[in-house]
């Protein structure tokens, strides 16, 4: 019996260390959670560029719109080892850009300036980047434009080791709820772009060499817009 005791109250005094830590980290910095990373994953540090004040309000509604978000983001964790694999990688795409060199949306720039955003014609177009060989992907960043508010559609991630993607790939991420874009009804939000871009976290990860991402003009214009995309995986 003083055995079992003994055991409960180290516990006790245990649990009530991590609380004590805990409270003083929120008590450096109130924004940063008390959160502690599942086991074998770390948390996702991102370099977010400086947040745009100004233009209007958003004038926007479609029955798959996720109201925008103002809070910080929760952590995302990814396994132990998941590094930044897109910089300076390879970038092609469906139809030549009218604004920019498709280089810029992976050289880690992430200004809102006009000057560092790629534009596509208007329709459905893809930029795809090749990674030079396959990665378990946990998570993929994507700035789409964020000086002023935006709602791209159809917007749709696909990863797979076919380079034309005949075979579909492995979509991650598809907010198109009326399937105008052909690859199917995504169950996905469309959303508010911001300076802190869009993540789409892959909890078990999946494997690919290529990225293609989709869009279909926005809210305010029908062209299509990238400033920066960011892929994170290991090998």
């Amino acid at each position: 019996m003083n055995t079992y005791r003994n055991l409960l109250v180290s516990v006790t005094l245990l649990f009530f260390s991590l609380g004590l830590i805990c409270n003083i980290s929120l008590a450096q910095n109130e924004n940063e959670k008390c959160t502690t990373p599942p086991s074998g994953k770390v948390e996702l540090k991102l370099e977010l560029p400086e947040p745009f004040f100004g233009g209007t309000p958003i004038d926007y509604y479609s029955p798959n719109f996720e109201p925008e978000d103002y809070k910080d983001r929760p952590p995302y964790y990814v396994p132990e080892g998941t590094v930044l694999i897109s910089r300076d990688k390879p970038v092609t795409s469906s139809v030549t850009p009218t604004r920019g060199q498709l280089k810029q949306i992976v050289d880690g720039i992430k200004d809102y300036g006009k000057k560092h955003v790629v534009e596509l014609p208007e329709g459905l177009q893809w930029i795809q980047i090749d990674l030079e060989k396959e990665y378990n992907i946990y998570a993929i960043v994507v700035w789409h434009f964020h000086e002023g508010k935006r709602v791209y559609h159809d917007f749709i991630v696909t990863v797979g080791n076919d380079p034309d993607f005949k075979d579909g790939g492995k979509q991650v991420y598809n907010n198109d709820y009326d399937n105008s874009a052909g690859m199917g009804v995504g169950k996905d939000k469309e959303y508010v772009e911001n300076h802190k871009g869009r993540l789409i976290g892959i909890d078990d990860g999946v494997k690919g060499r290529y990225v293609r991402l989709y869009s279909n003009g926005n809210n305010a214009n029908d062209m299509n817009h990238y400033i920066e995309v960011e892929i994170y995986g290991k090998e």
